[in-house]
């Protein structure tokens, strides 16, 4: 085992996780999750604002919970890093080779030093492709120089967020608006730029190949739920992003 499979390094500066009174602070000024009640206003909302979303709201019910099986809320690295490893793969493909780099690392998400320390011929073995480590690299030599900074993305409005992180080779938008949707649980999120949610609003409103000035203008009536109406489209083809 090489030296960067150790779990040294896992300080502040390793894993760009934050202080205890910054991560409180960043927890107070995320949005409300939407639970109970206040789901049940959003999809009543959605419902009025356009009826043929309501029409997916009253097939599917109630979705499971955003966040299930994801990373813990503080974990922006990680988040990111599994991100990278599952682009372009089936969510099978994507479970194995995450969790084949999880045992290279000690059982645990490599940290952006041993990122950097590891040798990139070597990393390949778990079933990285040479791109996705240049990406991966990329994260996090961003990190540990402090140009993408972590613990400011909980307080960063969401186009700003998304500037930071598509900044990083290798986080496109589709990446960035996944990330805000399933990570920081941006309630008004729209990734016109999904070809699950395209895809979806072709079969639900009889589309023809929208192009996103259409997309983003029928969005508008989804405000200020976007992303729990791109829930349901992707709901209505069982294609949910991992």
């Amino acid at each position: 085992m090489s030296p960067a499979h150790g779990a040294a390094g896992r300080g502040s500066g390793g894993n760009g996780a934050r202080p205890a009174t910054a991560a409180s602070a960043a927890k107070r000024r995320r949005p409300a999750k939407l639970r109970g009640a206040a789901l049940q206003k959003a999809m009543a909302q959605l419902t009025v604002a356009d009826p043929t979303l309501g029409a997916l709201i009253e097939r599917y019910g109630a979705l499971p919970p955003e966040r299930e099986g994801r990373p813990e809320h503080d974990d922006h690295y990680g988040a990111l890093l599994r991100s990278i490893v599952n682009q372009q793969l089936s969510v099978a493909a994507a479970r194995t080779i995450y969790n084949r780099m999880l045992e290279r690392f000690g059982g645990r998400p490599p940290t952006p030093k041993q990122i950097l320390a590891d040798d990139p011929e070597e990393l390949r073995t778990v079933g990285i492709s040479r791109p996705k480590i240049g990406y991966l690299r990329s994260l996090a030599e961003h990190v540990l120089s402090g140009e993408l900074e972590l613990e400011r993305l909980d307080e960063l409005p969401d186009e700003r967020a998304i500037e930071e992180l598509v900044a990083v080779k290798g986080l496109g938008e589709w990446t960035a608006h996944m990330f805000l949707m399933f990570h920081l649980e941006r309630p008004d999120v729209f990734a016109p730029g999904d070809l699950g949610i395209r895809r979806a609003i072709e079969r639900a409103y009889s589309l023809e190949e929208p192009d996103r000035e259409t997309l983003e203008r029928l969005a508008e009536r989804w405000r200020p739920h976007r992303t729990l109406a791109c829930r349901y489209l992707w709901r209505s083809l069982e294609n949910e992003p991992i």
